[in-house]
């Protein structure tokens, strides 16, 4: 099958729908299958592959880190791509990869699906402030039914996105499909070396956060849970791995709440050394947010064997609902502190945990969603319509 993929969004953009768009490719390649990816060019960092075509892009106002990519060469993306042949059209993002998705389609006359890889409704509001919190959903709520109504197929990481969805009045062919780990990727760490590079006493007791320091993620929850913590625990430290927009208020947050020696803010890791090894310098992986469409750090640490302490809320919940390899915690940070407090002081505890978490990692690899996505592809393709049989069905209504 040869597919077309476009993304507003890729590496050296570090996020998790870059890291979807990465490990859905690399499976599909893997089985056989040509993959295109169109995403932005950031003029930095990006290694040149010959099946990505990267588009130039201007930063965008609101979040200087992504790419606007270019409308003009959006636009000649049809001759550009002439002398390929393509089966389908996966869209990951619903900015401008989205239409142009939706016009290639057009002008190949092929099905199009797209997956659904972010709760705009909350994720809106912290990008646009100064707009009311009810403008805001009642905008993303419209976007997306409209655009959702667009595609041939609609793909969602979670149980709670597709009850997001039906909430909306979204009623898109559909299927639940969740991005898989590639569990070689985690199989190796070093967590003694990263302590002694951080200076990190080895009985120290650890908790880790890794991903986007973005304010949806909710770090400043894990901050206000971390200063009640240190009531049991003076000598507990909070990791946290990343960049983000976020980073310069949430130091703000530390310094105001006198959690200097608690903190230790790492940066970007490169993914196939050092982040695996400060995950496992953690005696728990800790996660709070509220918009996370499924939450692939989750099943990270969990296939390194750290046990996870998290609120299950949106798409967290279906990693968690099995109770394996974690503690589900109450989304206040009284109770979160006593849960993680309870793991922190435990040994006997962190290894069941352990033992459950890789697991239960092994049942969300890479290879096996790629095969549920491979399957959704065929029955979208076998529904899809031609263009021209839809214009005669609509000049004869």
């Amino acid at each position: 099958m040869n597919i077309l993929m476009i993304s507003d969004v890729y590496f050296p953009r570090v996020n998790g729908v870059s890291t979807s768009i990465m490990t859905l490719r690399r499976e599909l390649k893997a089985l056989g299958h040509t993959v295109i990816l169109v995403a932005p060019a950031y003029g930095q960092g990006e290694a040149e592959e010959a099946d990505i075509i990267r588009i130039k892009g201007s930063p965008v106002l609101m979040d200087p880190e992504d790419r606007l990519m270019s409308r003009r060469e959006l636009k000649a993306l049809p001759q550009t791509l002439a002398h390929f042949t393509f089966d389908l059209i996966h869209i990951h993002t619903p900015f401008l990869a989205h239409y142009t998705g939706i016009a290639l389609a057009k002008a190949f006359n092929i099905p199009c699906v797209e997956t659904y890889h972010t709760f705009f409704e909350e994720y809106l509001y912290h990008y646009v402030p100064f707009l009311p919190k009810a403008v805001m959903r009642y905008t993303a709520r419209h976007f997306s039914r409209q655009q959702c109504s667009q595609v041939d197929g609609l793909i969602l990481p979670s149980i709670a996105m597709d009850e997001a969805l039906t909430r909306y009045g979204v009623h898109a062919y559909s299927h639940i499909i969740p991005t898989g780990i590639e569990l070689s990727d985690f199989d190796q760490c070093d967590p003694e070396g990263f302590r002694q590079r951080h200076n990190i006493a080895s009985d120290r007791p650890v908790a880790v956060y890794v991903g986007r320091v973005a304010f949806e993620k909710n770090i400043e929850f894990l901050l206000l849970m971390l200063s009640q913590l240190r009531h049991s625990l003076p000598d507990v430290l909070l990791i946290i791995a990343g960049e983000g927009p976020a980073e310069t208020k949430l130091k703000k947050t530390v310094a105001g709440l006198n959690l200097t020696d608690n903190v230790l803010f790492v940066g970007y890791l490169e993914r196939s050394t050092e982040l695996p090894s400060c995950y496992c310098a953690g005696n728990a992986f800790v996660f709070s947010s509220r918009t996370e469409t499924q939450g692939l750090v989750l099943l990270e640490a969990m296939a390194l064997g750290v046990p996870v302490v998290s609120t299950a809320i949106m798409g967290t919940r279906d990693i968690l609902a099995a109770g394996k390899g974690c503690r589900v915690a109450e989304d206040n940070p009284v109770a979160f502190a006593a849960t993680l407090h309870e793991v922190l002081i435990n040994p006997a505890l962190q290894m069941q945990l352990s033992a459950e978490a890789k697991q239960h990692a092994l049942d969300w690899s890479a290879p096996q969603m790629a095969h549920k996505m491979l399957a959704f592809y065929a029955d979208v393709s076998s529904k899809h319509v031609p263009a021209f049989l839809k214009n005669d069905q609509y000049s004869t209504s």
